[in-house]
């Protein structure tokens, strides 16, 4: 399993940039001018529990799939799937970064003028009630990069894993958007503008992974105890 967290974590972390670029200004709202650490916690604290919620449901959406596919003589369809969506969204990716035009996915209006609502009730709310409610309501936004590692947590076909998954998945982002991307941006300095297509390279290796079995293996393989058995001498 750790080649898998590991490899989540570290794609994750790279493409953190886009996680602030993308959600950097409802972070910086959540926090207002006066919430302060507290509220950066609020914010991250509830996306990251709502990342939970999502990864234990994709592990077991995957894990329905597997079954209903072992029906009808399928092999790891979760998995198959799922990896063949990272590898299309990593391609994607790769082709927007060398100027290729790619639809973008907008957000679909209901969502919009829910989020739109939800904002204004917000405006004079305490900075943690804000923060809170702003990152659980996270997931609404529609994250290409986000739903790309759900996917991956589909593909491990237990809950379990996937809430591990999504728990990677989160911490590789925390620090960008701890610090609403600013300081990952200076720090990366010129290896910034590589972003797009060092992300791209790692969502799609993770994808061909998971659709070789790689990544399933490790999650399903555990060492195997062997035992000697005792004889017994009154005659059993």
């Amino acid at each position: 399993m750790i080649p898998l967290f590991g490899s989540v974590f570290a794609a994750a972390f790279l493409g953190s940039a886009h996680c602030a670029a993308m959600c950097g200004g409802i972070a910086g709202f959540a926090a207002g001018p006066t919430g302060g650490a507290r509220a950066v916690v609020a914010y991250n604290g509830a996306r990251g529990f709502m990342y939970l919620i999502l990864g234990a449901l994709a592990g077991a959406a995957g894990a329905g799939f597997d079954a209903a596919g072992s029906l009808v003589g399928l092999q790891r369809p979760a998995a198959i799937v799922a990896g063949t969506l990272m590898v299309l969204w990593g391609t994607a990716t790769a082709l927007t970064a060398m100027g290729v035009h790619i639809a973008a996915h907008t957000m679909p209006p209901v969502a919009t003028r829910f989020l739109a609502r939800v904002t204004r009730a917000l405006r004079e709310r305490s900075p943690m009630v804000r923060a809170a409610t702003l990152g659980a309501l996270t997931p609404l936004l529609p994250c290409g990069w986000l739903y790309a590692f759900v996917a991956t947590a589909a593909a491990t076909a237990t809950p379990a894993t996937g809430m591990l998954v999504m728990a990677a998945f989160w911490a590789g982002t925390l620090p960008a958007m701890a610090a609403l991307g600013a300081g990952l941006q200076r720090a990366l300095g010129p290896l910034a503008r590589r972003l797009p297509a060092i992300t791209a390279t790692a969502m799609v290796v993770i994808g061909v992974l998971t659709i070789s079995g790689k990544f399933q293996h490790a999650v399903h393989t555990a060492p195997t105890t062997h035992t000697t058995p005792v004889t017994r001498h009154d005659g059993h």
